[in-house]
């Protein structure tokens, strides 16, 4: 089954949390904290693998998480980092975030591309001594891991494209100048998948060849199965355009060539300008008449047209020739240029603390997802750790808020589902 689309979660680790701990020794009196950092969370990594031609596994499974880091431990031992998930796909395969559908990755090359990263490890209570402070009680959480929704798209690697109506014989073509074996019958839509074959010109001379399943009117708007392959056709550097210049299913060829080049142009302007090479094929079954108005029509819009029979490979050797100087005439293959992966460091994830804060009954109610590990990590029976999450309240700008807000002494506020007293 040739799946090219599918759309997956991937989650990188969280950080380890730092660790609350103190030097215990004989004859080492105050030994002081020596609580270590936590371990960094496991990346998110996608790898090409050319043992890979569709995305079909990912039918399966659709959400991807990293391992979290390890916790820090005492004697200022820092927490293991997770291992990275590696995630293979196949070559050509665009990853995009789903939502904004920005690219964040073009898989064409062989290098390994980070996703999502994990996140860092939070600091042991050995940062945070002070001369003031010489007992911390309390330590900093692990900084979460990115999360993406993502959109991976199969455009296939393809130097030429063969694009047609259905029946016109493009899959005959390719047979006939490559090794490829294509389903080849006389009914509409035989080809139900794009096939790719390797057409060798000489020795170190070859190119590949793209048949894309045929496109029929309404392709770019979704009739048929052209529409769904149309993204395969958008990598190549040069389009064969297939046509039936015989007539022998009662449509007029010149008509036919205009309405796949609408659809191409409707559904990119890339492939609308893309060059092209008309192939005007079954020409052993066209009268002289029809085939030298047809390459008229065609020659008069600048195009070069081949007066081709794939069935009989009459012409055959002359277009792939051609085609293959014009190939080395053009750019090498598009790669689609991602935009840059967002920066993720702890000074960014501290400086970005959005919060919500609600007033119902009596009660301020403060939604941070960000303080449920402020909160997990401090010790309220500790009045330096107490200290430190009022301090937090207040760097982010939560007591300017409910101070805004009118709130009084003696009332409710309720963080992460913990309520305590407000005190000026």
């Amino acid at each position: 089954m040739f799946v090219d689309e599918v759309f997956i979660t991937v989650e990188a680790g969280d950080g380890g949390d730092g660790c609350v701990s103190f030097h215990r020794e004989k004859y080492v009196a105050a030994g002081g904290p020596d609580g270590g950092d936590g371990g960094k969370g496991g990346d998110i990594v996608f790898l090409v693998d050319d043992n890979c031609s569709t995305l079909i596994d990912f039918r399966y499974k659709r959400k991807f998480c990293a391992q979290r880091g390890a916790d820090g431990g005492s004697k200022n031992s820092f927490g293991k980092g997770a291992p990275d998930l590696i995630i293979k796909v196949p070559r050509g395969t665009v990853v995009r975030e789903k939502e904004s559908g920005r690219i964040l990755a073009d898989m064409s090359g062989d290098e390994p591309v980070i996703i999502a990263k994990g996140g860092k490890g939070g600091r042991g209570n050995a940062h945070f001594a002070t001369p003031t402070r010489q007992i911390p009680r309390f330590a900093k959480p692990g900084f979460k891991g990115q999360k993406f929704e993502l959109k991976l798209e199969l455009k296939l690697l393809a130097d030429v494209g063969l694009v047609g109506f259905p029946n016109v014989g493009k899959s005959t073509l390719i047979s006939v100048v490559s090794a490829a074996k294509p389903k080849i019958a006389n009914y509409h839509f035989t080809t139900l998948t794009p096939v790719l074959g390797v057409v060798k010109i000489s020795e170190g001379n070859s190119f590949v060849m793209a048949d894309i399943p045929g496109l029929i009117e309404g392709a770019s708007d979704g009739i048929g199965l052209g529409h769904e392959f149309l993204r395969h056709v958008e990598r190549c550097r040069l389009i064969i355009h297939v046509v039936d210049v015989s007539g022998c299913e009662g449509r007029d060829p010149i008509e036919d060539f205009e309405i796949i080049n609408r659809e191409l142009r409707n559904f990119s302007d890339d492939l609308a300008n893309a060059p092209q090479i008309i192939a005007a094929n079954k020409s052993d079954m066209a009268t002289d008449e029809d085939v030298e108005r047809f390459k008229k029509y065609i020659e008069e819009k600048g195009l070069t047209c081949f007066e081709i029979s794939a069935a009989t490979t009459k012409g055959t050797k002359e277009l792939i020739d051609f085609t293959s100087l014009e190939l080395k005439k053009l750019p090498p293959l598009r790669v689609f240029e991602p935009d840059p992966v967002p920066t993720w460091d702890t000074i960014e994830v501290e400086s970005e603390r959005p919060f919500k804060i609600t007033f119902e009954d009596g009660i301020y109610f403060v939604e941070a997802e960000w303080m449920e590990g402020v909160l997990r990590m401090a010790n309220m029976d500790d009045y330096e750790s107490l200290q430190h999450f009022q301090l937090v309240l207040k760097s982010s700008g939560i007591i300017d808020e409910l101070e805004n807000m009118g709130i009084q002494d003696g009332d409710t506020v309720s963080v992460c589902d913990f309520e305590f007293d407000y005190v000026r």
